[in-house]
């Protein structure tokens, strides 16, 4: 008993350390692995493949950018609803999740330099893409699906609309197409994926016009962590000049 409580405690003490600060060391290099969280229910962003893996433009963009600076960087999947709280306590050292710049998570992180401009829009059933050009032709108190805590979900605070909030945006639009919802709102990158690239949605969505609003994605690391920020703003930069950012970015269809 007390050996297995010994091996028990010892392996706490092992998930424990791997956790309780972003960075960690390598065993076999000493060189520290830099962690960076992504919620992978936002492809072509991050997600996870038939095959179980993490994949998507920012779970690749991350080790691109390290490498040019000559520094470990990767990227763990970690669930929305916790991803800034994990930041703030020093989980991870930063979030690369399709994050949007905004005034308000500038008072309690820092951003690097955009890697890509975003919207919100609006996604509606095919049959109603005739009626529904944009949010404004969305009924009076009409329920509006949103993954809880992103942009989308604030963005629909000035509009007379019943905002449902789910997990990711997939569980919404698959109860809007229940016929629970009469539209959902998300980015203009993930809106794209789900209704022309996903192949269990193609002729049942449409995007509703175009974005309601105009965003800026960075990546996102603990407030006042300059000398990170500098070198993930350095490798950017990098990947700008040689021409591999836009080689990623076309690779995953974001042009």
């Amino acid at each position: 008993m007390k050996k297995t409580l010994a091996v028990l405690l010892v392996a706490s003490l092992a998930v424990a350390s791997l956790f309780a600060g972003g960075a960690k060391e390598s065993s076999d290099s000493q060189t520290k692995t830099y962690v960076f969280a992504a919620d992978a229910t936002w492809p072509p962003m991050e997600f996870v493949d038939e095959a179980g893996n993490l994949t998507g433009f920012e779970v690749e963009l991350m080790p691109l950018v390290g490498k040019e600076v000559g520094m470990d960087f990767e990227v763990k999947n970690i669930p929305w609803d916790t991803i800034f709280a994990g930041l703030a306590n020093g989980a991870y050292d930063g979030v690369s999740s399709g994050v949007t710049v905004t005034e308000e998570r500038k008072k309690t992180m820092d951003f690097s330099t955009p890697i890509l401009s975003n919207g919100q829009v609006v996604i509606v059933l095919a049959k109603d893409k005739d009626t529904i050009k944009n949010v404004n032709d969305l009924p009076s108190k009409a329920n509006v699906g949103v993954q809880i805590g992103t942009t989308g979900d604030f963005a629909l605070a000035d509009y007379d609309l019943t905002v449902k909030r789910y997990d990711d945006i997939g569980l919404a639009i698959q109860d809007m197409l229940n016929g629970n919802l009469a539209a959902c709102v998300c980015d203009s990158l993930i809106a794209s994926d789900f209704v022309l690239a996903n192949k269990n949605y193609q002729g049942k969505l449409a995007i509703a016009g175009t974005p309601f609003t105009q965003e800026d994605i960075a990546i996102a690391v603990q407030k006042g962590n300059k000398a990170l920020l500098d070198k993930i703003n350095e490798g950017l930069a990098k990947m700008q000049q040689d021409g591999s950012l836009d080689a990623l970015k076309k690779k995953w269809n974001i042009l």
